[in-house]
């Protein structure tokens, strides 16, 4: 499913960029664009479970997609398992800032939102260290240039999965 994505990735992207604007409005409810929470669980690479208040949330990154390694039918895809033990490594137990875009919950029903650690954004830092692909759904576009950015530097350089899965 990856491959497919990184084709299809490239169409998102450009029409993502085409309609991205620097101060896309943050989801309702959200006082200053970011709520306090806490990774209790990683599912995988690019969704976690989160506390916000007593709430637990299934939190979708937006903007990118890692390989699968718990979709139900599909195989374990390249450098899914490797992904999944990064976001595992550094966000299980951890406080974070979840940050929300345009649309708040995904079709399955899962949060969407940008992960901060700190002062860095999770969601870019697994396309730059080559964990994940830049994948956008306009209208949550507004940080699909940093990604951009960070997914061709990740490519020239072959880092994680540019030089370990034929992508």
């Amino acid at each position: 499913m990856l491959a497919r994505h990184v084709g299809i990735t490239l169409s998102a992207v450009v029409l993502a960029a085409a309609l991205s604007t620097s101060c896309a409005p943050t989801a309702p409810g959200a006082t200053s664009g970011r709520s306090s929470a806490t990774v209790t669980r990683v599912v995988d690479g690019d969704t976690v479970i989160a506390r916000v208040g007593g709430e637990e949330l299934r939190v979708r990154l937006i903007g990118i997609d890692t390989p699968e390694t718990v979709a139900p039918g599909q195989p374990v895809e390249c450098f899914g398992p490797a992904a999944s033990a990064f976001t595992h490594r550094r966000l299980e137990g951890r406080d974070v800032k979840l940050e929300f875009d345009v649309e708040r919950l995904d079709r399955y029903g899962r949060t969407l939102a940008y992960v901060w650690l700190g002062g860095e954004l999770f969601n870019e830092t697994l396309v730059r260290e080559g964990y994940a692909v830049v994948t956008t759904f306009p209208p949550d576009v507004r940080y699909v240039d940093r990604f951009v950015a960070a997914q061709r530097a990740a490519r020239e350089q072959h880092l994680g999965l540019w030089g370990a899965c034929s992508v």
